[in-house]
């Protein structure tokens, strides 16, 4: 997406004489060298892996009753060996799509060997056990063997082991207990696998692992004070993340956009629940104010540098719109008169906006002393 559209706009500078044809070229040359390296032959690949894993999933789930049992063990154990040996062997060769295939190979059979051993001799414990030795050692391999592609697939299965738990109910909120609070350090550690091996792609899965612990967290305790806490500070974090005078503000830098993208994403959650569960026409409306407030803020403060958070209020502002007008239709409020109210509210923050723009654009006047 940013090479097209870096690709597109080079082009029209070079026919509009601003850059030169070499320059242009040298720059896309650099974005490719700094690049993820996206192939078909890398995506065929990694297609081949999922299928094969696919295929070892379902071995094991037919449970092999014509084999032996110590034959069965063997096998997984040996192709566990097999995989993880052939990863390091491509790795010290330069052959990096075939260790990163290797390696997606050997973290299944792992999986499959867990399922498969304890079938075989009726182990005692639950499937969110399995899971988190499963996300364990494959974080290990991918801090070990610097995989990228193992470190998505550590994040794919911290939010597959939270999602097992739920689902089988497993996971029960107490304060201090182990499935409670596991995920907060799951996604530290999807995250630091995400910076040591420069798969980008990885941390979103840590951001969204650790939004869906503090949300499950909060619904499970009833607590509507601590539903209002996490929306205020989540409100209050992407101001200081977005404010140019706020301290934290250089963390983008660093971060990235993810950190101001998610603090959005919670703090328009937040307001959207008290929009839902808001009662009477006059709540409605001052629900729907707030929220479309804050889709209009998001947009002047991060709407031009930030595209996912641009679009996520552009969302989230028509959807409220809509949710509005099909609330209000016979309302005290009415709805012609909440979109006449919301038009000039908008033309005037527009307004204020335009003129703050074109007093800032203005070049600085020269002093003299």
């Amino acid at each position: 997406m940013y090479r097209g559209r870096l690709k597109r706009d080079l082009d029209d500078w070079v026919k509009r004489g601003l850059v030169d044809a070499e320059t242009a070229g040298r720059l896309l040359e650099d974005v490719d060298r700094r690049s993820s390296n996206y192939s078909l032959g890398t995506v065929l690949a990694m297609c081949a892996a999922a299928l094969i894993a696919a295929a070892i999933l379902m071995l094991v789930a037919a449970n092999w009753d014509q084999v032996p049992r110590t034959v069965r063990v063997a096998g997984i154990v040996f192709q566990i060996w097999l995989y993880h040996g052939v990863a390091l062997l491509a790795h010290q060769k330069g052959y990096g799509r075939i260790s990163a295939v290797a390696l997606l190979l050997g973290a299944t059979a792992f999986g499959a060997g867990i399922q498969l051993i304890g079938q075989m001799y009726h182990l005692s414990g639950d499937s969110v056990t399995a899971m988190l030795v499963w996300f364990s050692v494959t974080a290990i391999s991918a801090f070990l063997f610097r995989s990228p592609a193992l470190a998505v697939m550590a994040g794919i299965l911290s939010i597959g082991t939270w999602w097992v738990g739920i689902w089988t109910g497993d996971f029960e909120w107490r304060p201090g207990g182990l499935l409670s609070h596991w995920q907060p350090v799951a996604a530290l550690v999807v995250a630091a696998a995400s910076a040591w091996t420069g798969a980008d792609r990885a941390k979103h899965l840590a951001y969204w692992l650790f939004i869906a612990w503090i949300w499950w967290l909060v619904v499970e305790s009833n607590s509507d004070f601590g539903i209002s806490m996490l929306t205020v500070a989540s409100i209050l974090l992407f101001l200081a993340l977005t404010l140019k005078v706020s301290p934290l503000a250089g963390l983008e830098a660093k971060l990235g956009e993810s950190p101001a993208f998610y603090t959005c994403l919670v703090a328009m959650i937040g307001l959207a629940r008290y929009q839902l569960e808001a009662n009477g026409a006059f709540s409605i409306a001052v629900t729907g104010c707030i929220l479309l407030g804050f889709c209009i803020l998001a947009i002047m403060l991060k709407g031009r540098d930030n595209t996912a958070i641009r679009y996520l209020a552009y969302s989230a502002f028509v959807a409220d719109v809509l949710y509005l007008a099909n609330e209000t239709i016979g309302s005290l409020l009415g709805t012609s008169a909440f979109f006449l109210l919301s038009g000039l509210v908008v033309a005037i923050v527009a307004f204020i906006v335009v003129r703050v723009e074109r007093r800032l654009s203005k070049p600085v006047g020269e002093v003299t002393p």
